[in-house]
C-alpha cells in the first residue's frame, strides 16, 4: 500500500471548529446523505449497528432549543432570560448538527463497552467526513446529551444515551492548533 500524503497530513492538521464558527451554508442533502454514509462506515463487532443517529437541521434547530430552554426552566425556575436564550440557541448557529445514540444490543461477542466505542467513533467519522466535503465540525456533549427527559425529547429510547453531538456548517474561522502531548508523556511500550 502506498503513502496518502494527503490523508496523512489531514489527520496530522485536523482541528474542531467551535459550534459558534460554523455558518450556513450547510451540507446540501446529497452532501448529508454522503456525510451520514462515510459516518456510520466504523468498526461494529458482530455487525450489532449499536447506534443511531438523529439529524437536526432547519427550523426544527429552534424547536429543539425551545424545548431545551422549556426543560431547563422546569429544572431551574430561578433561570434568567439570557440563561434561557443560551438553551434555545444550542444548536444555532450550526446549519446541521448529528445527534449519536449508543443503542447496545445484547452480545456475547461485543460487550457494551466495545460497542459504545463503535458510537465514538460514528461521531469521529462524522467530523472527518465533514470536512471531507469542505466543511467544518465540532464534537460536542452537553448537559441534555446526560439529561434523560432532554435525551427521550431529542429521540433517544429506552436504554440508550446519547454519546455526542456532531455540529456541522461552513467555518467562519480557522482554528489555531493547540498544544498535544509528547508522546513520552502518553506511550509506553509493553516489554513483558
Amino acid at each position: 500500500m502506498t503513502v496518502n500524503a494527503a490523508l496523512r497530513d489531514y489527520l496530522k492538521t485536523r482541528r474542531s471548529v467551535g459550534i459558534a464558527f460554523l455558518r450556513e451554508p450547510g451540507p446540501s442533502p446529497e452532501e448529508l446523505d454522503e456525510i451520514l454514509t462515510i459516518g456510520t462506515r466504523v468498526p461494529d463487532h458482530g455487525k450489532l449497528v449499536p447506534w443511531r443517529l438523529v439529524v437536526i437541521a432547519g427550523a426544527a434547530r429552534a424547536a429543539a432549543g425551545e424545548r431545551l430552554a422549556e426543560i431547563a426552566r422546569r429544572r431551574n425556575p430561578a433561570l434568567d432570560e439570557a440563561s434561557l436564550d443560551v438553551e434555545r440557541r444550542q444548536f444555532l448557529p450550526a446549519p446541521v448538527t448529528i445527534g449519536v445514540i449508543s443503542s447496545p444490543r445484547p452480545s456475547p461477542k461485543a460487550p457494551e463497552m466495545e460497542q459504545l466505542l463503535s458510537a465514538g467513533n460514528v461521531c469521529f467519522n462524522l467530523s472527518h467526513a465533514a470536512f471531507a466535503l469542505g466543511y467544518a465540525a465540532s464534537w460536542t456533549n452537553r448537559w441534555y446529551g446526560f439529561d434523560p427527559e432532554a435525551q427521550t425529547m431529542l429521540g433517544a429510547r429506552g436504554g440508550e444515551r446519547f454519546v455526542g453531538f456532531v455540529h456541522i456548517g461552513t467555518p467562519a474561522t480557522v482554528p489555531e492548533d493547540r498544544e498535544r502531548p509528547a508522546l513520552a508523556d502518553v506511550v509506553t511500550h509493553w516489554q513483558g
